[in-house]
């Protein structure tokens, strides 16, 4: 009985240690779930801010385009029409005196110098914010992907764990149950084993029945002693 003790309670200290084992690992992979569901939510979340300002950025740099290179255009056109009339009427101009438009269009040629410049200057600011979002996007993707997979494995460990430890608690509970029964065995057996107090009146009733029975055995004793003294008092007168 004693080494039935020792066995169950070996084996329950060993199934309590692989639970907190269990119970510890579980507890660690809560915790890197919770950690990658809030990374996930911080890419998405960061990458529809992206998607929204590259959309704002976009739209802003469509309206700018255009108007750049509408007056481009506009301009073009203007100096093309002026450099045609000054051109046709350049006997007359020197004639009359009249100035042959050089100062205008120069002026016009210069806008369409600032114009095209700053029609270059947002295409390149236009090209680099592309750039950079297709880049970070995608990278965004790739973080996106690789805890999704980290996240997908750390929660099948985490409900193989916890399956785990619900065998180990059953199989605990049930070495709990069979070392209460050697517990309750064997204290009833110790009591078997060990002496009681013999209440006072069982002392007194067990002491006068010995007494008794001693009594009664010197009464007989005594009266063979008479018996045997009569006959031979018998004996010696015949």
């Amino acid at each position: 009985t004693k080494q039935k003790k020792e066995e169950h309670e070996e084996d329950i200290e060993h199934l309590s240690g692989k639970m907190r084992k269990a119970e510890s690992a579980i507890a660690r992979l809560t915790s890197d779930i919770a950690e990658l569901e809030a990374d996930l939510g911080h890419l998405a979340n960061m990458q529809k801010e992206m998607d929204e300002n590259r959309a704002a950025e976009r739209a802003e740099y469509d309206a700018q385009a255009k108007d750049y290179q509408q007056g481009i255009e506009g301009i073009q056109m203007a100096i093309k029409v002026l450099k045609e009339y000054y051109g046709k009427s350049s006997l007359l101009q020197a004639t009359s005196g009249r100035a042959d438009g050089s100062s205008i269009i120069g002026i016009l040629e210069v806008a369409e110098s600032d114009f095209t410049k700053l029609l270059a200057e947002v295409e390149a600011d236009e090209k680099e914010a592309q750039s950079y979002y297709e880049k970070t996007t995608q990278e965004n993707k790739v973080a996106a992907a690789e805890k999704k997979t980290a996240l997908k494995f750390k929660a099948k460990e985490q409900a193989e764990t916890k399956s785990e430890l619900e065998e180990l608690t059953g199989d605990r509970d049930s070495e709990q149950s069979e070392l209460d029964a050697v517990l309750e065995y064997y204290s009833k057996v110790k009591k078997q084993c060990v002496a009681k107090p013999e209440p006072y009146q069982e002392r007194k009733h067990r002491r006068e029945s010995e007494m008794e029975g001693l009594t009664n055995a010197l009464d007989i004793l005594e009266g063979n002693a008479i018996g045997f003294l009569a006959v031979k008092s018998i004996r010696r007168h015949i």
